[in-house]
């Protein structure tokens, strides 16, 4: 096992350790050392991320309850706009005071090292790719443009490559259309003059 070390995430618990219904209430603001997060939202380093941790002595280890408020930063998985994205959880966890028990986390030294728990809650909570809104209809695939900034998006046709032959014979056909039109016309109008 490592050598204990103090980091920004060790809080000491001597005060509640082996002490049943004890229990301690502390607050901690970190300045995070590193971002937290690889995809397309993360924490970003030298951010501050606020821990309000309640502290409660059991008979095989503290138990640790906490409420995490960050503010995450990314860019819309649809636009590409700068997102920021309030990060609010909580989690519970027990550090056993044995190290050899059957638990995850273990009391080390009299302190309590919650890096690797607020680590992946934060983590699992950011969105896998996140929206600036919920409706953002994202970027024109033919442009690159926003669909939001283009005024014009509605109304220009969408033409499948796969039909331009037949666009062609709908234009010849048009033509003919028109041309069977103005004819009908030209005919109804000198029945009108021979009258």
């Amino acid at each position: 096992m490592p050598a204990f070390r103090a980091t920004p995430y060790t809080v000491p618990v001597h005060d509640v350790m082996h002490r049943p219904g004890e229990m301690r209430e502390h607050e901690l603001v970190i300045t995070l050392p590193e971002r937290l997060g690889e995809g397309a939202a993360s924490v970003p380093e030298g951010s501050k991320l606020t821990i309000d941790l309640r502290l409660e002595g059991l008979h095989d280890g503290v138990l640790v309850t906490g409420e995490v408020d960050a503010t995450a930063h990314g860019e819309c998985g649809r636009c590409l706009d700068p997102v920021t994205i309030p990060v609010e959880l909580e989690f519970q966890e027990l550090f056993a005071y044995s190290p050899d028990e059957a638990f995850d986390y273990s009391v080390r030294d009299d302190h309590v090292d919650l890096e690797p728990v607020v680590r992946d809650a934060v983590v699992l909570s950011l969105p896998f790719q996140p929206v600036c809104r919920p409706d953002c209809p994202g970027l024109d695939p033919e442009t690159g443009e926003k669909l939001t900034a283009s005024p014009d998006a509605d109304e220009r046709a969408v033409s499948d490559p796969r039909w331009a032959a037949l666009e062609g014979f709908r234009a010849a056909h048009d033509d003919v259309d028109d041309a069977a039109g103005v004819a009908g016309q030209d005919a109804a109008g000198v029945a009108e003059e021979k009258e």
